[in-house]
């Protein structure tokens, strides 16, 4: 059988997506006891710290049967100037499977294109797909699906809200984003995804967090600056003014809406604590969904 990546939502049909749910939902109600990783390695190759992609994988991995190495890029030949698909081609006679998290999005691209086993994104400035999977989980738990459901981001156009529109693409729910003039998301994503629904997805960007968020049933953002743009903090503070997620805001979206965060959280900029903390908060159940999807994921395309 072919092996399969997973490089973004992307790269599954709404079906896909859909099993992947449901295995999850076994593997986090203890009903699924399989160990599909019996006697195969991960392995995760780390140029970006972690937290919750790292503890995930690795528990995850080992819950399935299997292990996984941690592989730090400043620790192996990649940092010093050893080419992608060497390390690619390398990695695949040893180990069943790599997760990488990194910077530039091509190098995931190229570590696919060259490695022989799966290969999984577990985060580059472009797009964040394990992530969104556990948002997609978290609001099917809250909802039961996400058919009919509004979606609504605040803040920078990065890496999470392109995966989020790859969602939206392929699943079809509404999707608005609300960012200021210069941070707003990838264009091509948000056009393929407009593409390949129809014209079915209904996407929107707009610079009114108002706009956005009025009778939303999902209230998601990020930090201002990520991994990598701590120089722009300040830069990025003045431009993002009027983007936090707050109690009066909240009151524009449904009165069972839900607010994800993807953490880390700088509370008081992207966020008031009172929402961050507060009943309509989900982050916690997001942050652990991270294991139960990735394990889905793990089992699907290594098991």
């Amino acid at each position: 059988m072919a092996k399969r990546d997973f490089l973004a939502i992307a790269d599954l049909s709404q079906e896909e997506i859909g099993r992947l749910m449901d295995l999850a939902g076994r593997m986090k109600k203890g009903t699924y006891r399989e160990t599909p990783l019996a006697g195969k390695t991960l392995a995760m190759i780390f140029a970006k710290s972690s937290t919750r992609t790292r503890v995930s994988f690795e528990v995850g991995t080992y819950q399935l049967g299997g292990q996984a190495l941690f592989l730090s890029s400043k620790d192996i030949q990649l940092g010093r100037g050893e080419p992608i698909s060497d390390t690619a081609r390398v990695l695949s006679r040893y180990v069943d499977g790599i997760m990488i998290r990194t910077f530039d999005h091509g190098e995931v691209e190229e570590l696919a294109r060259c490695a022989s086993v799966p290969v999984i994104n577990g985060l580059t400035d472009l797009l964040h797909p394990c992530q969104v999977l556990a948002d997609l989980y978290t609001v099917k738990e809250a909802f039961g699906g996400w058919e009919g459901k509004r979606v609504a981001w605040v803040g920078d156009g990065n890496n999470m809200a392109n995966s989020w529109i790859d969602a939206a693409g392929v699943l079809g729910f509404e999707l608005r984003l609300a960012c200021p003039e210069g941070f707003e998301p990838d264009h091509s994503l948000f056009e393929r995804a407009r593409a390949r629904s129809g014209g079915g997805a209904c996407l929107t960007i707009t610079e009114a967090p108002e706009e956005a968020v009025a009778g939303a049933h999902v209230v998601n953002t990020d930090v201002w600056a990520s991994m990598g743009q701590e120089e722009e903090a300040a830069a990025r503070r003045n431009a993002f003014k009027g983007y936090t997620v707050d109690a009066e805001l909240m009151k524009l979206a449904d009165p069972g809406a839900i607010f994800l965060h993807c953490l880390p959280a700088h509370r008081g900029e992207e966020v008031t604590t009172s929402v961050f903390e507060g009943p309509q908060s989900r982050v916690w159940d997001e942050a652990e969904n991270r294991l139960h999807v990735q394990k889905a994921l793990l089992a699907s395309l290594m098991g």
